[in-house]
Parts: structure tokens; C-alpha cells; sequence
């Protein structure tokens, strides 16, 4: 019976560490709309960056790290706006556009790249997102070059126009479950705990009949993907675009919320994103010391939770546990 009753408090405990994360998600997500305008701005922007770092994740997960991101967030934005000012085609038809546009840069890109590893991908990355900066500046007769695109229509799907914050905000927010549950769902498929192994051992993972390089590509075809569609929704919500909006800080910015959120975590980007999106607003009176600060907590969240912060949770029940 004794045991029983530990057996039962034990899994009662669990399943209530199971649903804390959620009640406590949704009460963030429900806050921006008993706040003003400026919290429903960064609660949208978190939403973004929701997405677009869980498509990072997906490709740190195979293994690799892309300092080029902002170049796929950049093109889905791009071929988006461009398709509806030159065809004029409809959000939906602009969305897929640009998403597919994204995917097919990375498939290109990935197949000539992802043979390399390490601090290579890494600069051959870096270089393709500047790259794609430079181009756009010098394509200034498509693109607008420095000035941008600006008078960006928002988003009208079916006849219902996102056009107020609390309307988009709703939209951001869905978008960012469904990417969530996606990577929730994703994960636990076979190809994706392949990717797990991957990550770990690629030498292992290759001698157990696993492709390595197509598994990577796969990774990095479906991170860009979202990357894209990020960039599709980020124009249409701000309403204007330019070059700068998408240089190279933006891609360490995303990397230093899915390092400080927790790599390896389902709730790594969610947590990166949510801690670090309002910083840089928040601190915007002290430009000088923001990358102070994002450096500082990089080394410390690296020496003391290389987990990152979504890994606080179990640590703190592990040394509660030793406690008793």
C-alpha cells in the first residue's frame, strides 16, 4: 500500500510538472491583451521569432549551426512582398510563394554546403546571409535597395484584414502553437529522433544505415522553410522592408535565443524567444551596453545551463529529489 501511495503521489507529481508549463503559457500569451499597444508589439514580434528560431532548432538538431538564417527569413519576405506588388497576387498565393522560394535556396545551398562541418558551415553560412544583404542593396530596381519596400498591405485572408496589433496578434500567436506542436509532432516521427542520432554520433548514425547528409538536408530544407514564412508574416505586420532589417545581427540574435533557451529543449525557442525579444526594446535607452549584456548572459547561461533555461525546471527537481 506504501508503495502504492508513493507510486500514485509520484505520477500525480508529474503530470502537474507536465501542465505547470502550459497554465503558465497561457497566461503569458492571454497578459499583452490586458496590456497596451507597445506589450501586444513585443508579445507579436516573440511570436515571430517563435517560429523562426524553432526552424533553427530543427537544423541545429541534425547537427549543424546556420549563422545564415536571416537570409531565408529575408527571402520569404521579399518574394512575398514582390509577388503581390508585381502579380498581384493574393496573401495566401504570396505566402506559399515565398516559403517555397526559401525552400528551394536551401535545398540548392544545402546540397553543395552540408558536406562541410563545423566552424566551415558556419562561415560558409554567414557568408550567404551577407551575400543575400549585398544583393539586395545592389538589386535596388526590384528590391528598392537601401530605402526598401515600404506601404506593405496587411495580411487579408478571406476578407477578414489583420490590419489592428490585437488582430495579429491573435494570427502570430496561432501560428506559433501550430509551429510548436509541428516540432512536437515532428520529433517523435522516426526521421526526426533519426536526426537525434545524427546530431550525437553522425559517424555512428552513418554505420547504422542512416544517411547523414540527406537527413542534414532535410533538416535544413524545413528550418529555412520557416524561416521564410517568419519573413512573410514580419513584412506584413511591420509593413515595411529593407536589407538592414534582415543583416547579420538579426541570425545571432536567433542563435542566442535558441542557446540561451535551451538547444536541445522542445521549449528552447519558446523560452529563448520570450526572455530575449523584449530586451532589446526594454534596454533601448542603453544601446552601448546591449551586446554587453547579451555576451554576458551567453557565457553564463553556456557555464552554468548548457541545457539553456528550458533545462532549469528538471535541474532544480533533480537537486529537490538529492535533497530528500
Amino acid at each position: 500500500m506504501a508503495g502504492q501511495n508513493v507510486l500514485s503521489s509520484t505520477q500525480s507529481a508529474g503530470r502537474g510538472g507536465q501542465v505547470v508549463p502550459f497554465i503558465l503559457l497561457a497566461v503569458v500569451a492571454a497578459w499583452p491583451f490586458f496590456s497596451g499597444p507597445f506589450v501586444v508589439h513585443l508579445a507579436i514580434l516573440t511570436c515571430l521569432n517563435i517560429l523562426i528560431v524553432n526552424g533553427l532548432s530543427i537544423i541545429e538538431r541534425s547537427g549543424q549551426l546556420s549563422f545564415g538564417h536571416s537570409a531565408f527569413v529575408a527571402i520569404g519576405a521579399y518574394v512575398s512582398v514582390l509577388m503581390t506588388q508585381y502579380w498581384g497576387t493574393g496573401i495566401v498565393v504570396s505566402a506559399i510563394g515565398g516559403i517555397v522560394i526559401a525552400a528551394v535556396v536551401a535545398g540548392v545551398l544545402g546540397a553543395i554546403i552540408l558536406r562541410l562541418t563545423g566552424v566551415y558551415f558556419v562561415l560558409v553560412t554567414f557568408a550567404f546571409a551577407e551575400l543575400m544583404r549585398l544583393m539586395l542593396l545592389d538589386w535596388a530596381a526590384v528590391t528598392g535597395g537601401a530605402n526598401g519596400i515600404s506601404g506593405i498591405a496587411p495580411i487579408d485572408l478571406f476578407g477578414f484584414v489583420f490590419d489592428t496589433r490585437g488582430r495579429f496578434y491573435v494570427l502570430a500567436m496561432v501560428v506559433a502553437i501550430a509551429s510548436f506542436l509541428f516540432m512536437l509532432r515532428f520529433y517523435r516521427t522516426p526521421i526526426g529522433q533519426a536526426m537525434d542520432a545524427v546530431r550525437e554520433n553522425p559517424t555512428l548514425a552513418e554505420s547504422t544505415g542512416l544517411g547523414v547528409y540527406r537527413l542534414r538536408l532535410l533538416a535544413f530544407i524545413i528550418g529555412c522553410s520557416l524561416a521564410g514564412f517568419g519573413g512573410v508574416l514580419m513584412a506584413r505586420y511591420i509593413g515595411y522592408i529593407s536589407p538592414e532589417t534582415f543583416n547579420i545581427s538579426i541570425s545571432v540574435s536567433l542563435i542566442t535565443m535558441l542557446v540561451v533557451g535551451g538547444r536541445r529543449s522542445m521549449w528552447g525557442p519558446l523560452v529563448g524567444a520570450v526572455i530575449l525579444t523584449p530586451l532589446p526594446e526594454l534596454f533601448r535607452g542603453a544601446v552601448q551596453t546591449q551586446h554587453i549584456f547579451y555576451g554576458a548572459a551567453l557565457i553564463l547561461i553556456l557555464r552554468f545551463l548548457p541545457d539553456g533555461l528550458a533545462s532549469l525546471p528538471s535541474r532544480l527537481r533533480k537537486l529537490t529529489r538529492s535533497d530528500a
